[in-house]
């Protein structure tokens, strides 16, 4: 009974999501109630980070897919490693939601593989090119570990956008939190073997793989969903970012070392008066959501609203500017990774 109501109260946290309206289950069609029915088969709940993507149902698809494929779905990796993973990423970019999320779910969970701590601490490594932590896990598990990385890069900076600090509705008086986040951490708590690998993949068109999923070519399916979400998302990017803003964050992104740009947001300031007039709030936007997910703010999307208000544009705009960012997250991942995947094994 408990369970089912901690069920409810997360599916209730649906109403707490900033800036969009989430799409009611009952009221989804077509590609978004496809992917709802995917994410409650194998989620057990309708998870807020997936659903708040829902504007724009490509990029919902898209979404799903890299953290089906990575996190819950059966492969050579525990599922342990992986929350670890998740938490360590999720810590490293400050975002208390996943941090809170999946690190009660590793609570729920035995130690495994290469031991949490180990695992949470290359996580959190990950966030930064310099930081030089070597993969404590076997060449077979890296395709999926890393995507779990890759993953929680891209959600941490769509997370701090649009949801809370915490999974629980602001309801929840404190007093109870502790024992419902305990309750929820089981309720997430994976059975003994996950759910069928690849399921997800019909969601979205084949594409080529690009050669920025290196990374990921020892492991057939997890290749593909990256690259058919990464197909997605440009799409979307190219549909509701302006040119000059792509360019100029794809600018800064190249050189982009992990490093956090301090506290000020005067930086952003600096980089978009480059920009013309009209597209310098959806440079700021794109700008704080790659590089400093957690400065943005109601005044940074307001003022981004007021010249795009359509809620498909801002998740597409924070979705790409998100994907941009974990995706130079993999490039160094990848980079130190040549003794721990084989890129030409079979299957690619």
């Amino acid at each position: 009974m408990v369970a089912v109501l901690v069920r409810f109260a997360v599916r209730r946290s649906l109403n707490d999501t900033r800036h969009v309206r989430v799409v009611k289950r009952r009221h989804a069609t077509g590609l978004v109630a496809q992917v709802y029915r995917q994410v409650e088969r194998d989620f057990k709940m309708l998870a807020p980070p997936v659903a708040l993507h829902s504007a724009s149902p490509g990029t919902l698809a898209a979404s799903w897919m890299v953290l089906r494929e990575t996190l819950l779905a059966e492969g050579v990796a525990e599922r342990a490693d992986k929350e670890a993973v998740a938490t360590g990423v999720s810590l490293a970019n400050a975002c208390p939601y996943c941090a809170d999320v999946h690190g009660m779910t590793l609570d729920a969970l035995p130690a495994a593989g290469a031991g949490r701590d180990v695992v949470t601490e290359w996580a959190r490594a990950s966030a930064s090119a310099g930081a030089g932590v070597a993969a404590p896990f076997p060449p077979e598990q890296a395709a999926e570990l890393i995507g779990v990385a890759v993953a929680f890069h891209y959600y941490n900076r769509v997370v701090n956008v649009f949801l809370g600090d915490s999974p629980l509705p602001s309801h929840v008086p404190e007093s109870a939190r502790p024992k419902a986040r305990k309750v929820l951490g089981g309720v997430m708590r994976p059975g003994a073997h996950g759910p069928v690998a690849g399921e997800s993949l019909d969601l979205l068109p084949a594409v080529p793989l690009p050669d920025d999923l290196d990374w990921a070519r020892s492991n057939p399916v997890v290749a593909e969903a990256f690259a058919r979400a990464y197909a997605e998302v440009d799409a979307a990017g190219v549909r509701s970012v302006p040119e000059s803003v792509r360019a100029l964050v794809g600018a800064r992104l190249s050189t982009w070392d992990g490093g956090g740009p301090g506290i000020s947001r005067s930086w952003s300031d600096e980089l978009t008066a480059t920009l013309p007039l009209a597209d310098r709030a959806a440079g700021k936007l794109a700008l704080l959501v790659a590089l400093a997910s957690y400065q943005v703010d109601d005044a940074v999307v307001e003022e981004f609203r007021r010249t795009a208000p359509g809620d498909d544009t801002l998740v597409e705009l924070t979705a790409w500017a998100s994907m941009a960012a974990a995706r130079r997250v993999s490039t160094w991942l990848a980079g130190g990774r040549s003794d721990v995947v084989d890129s030409s094994s079979p299957g690619t």
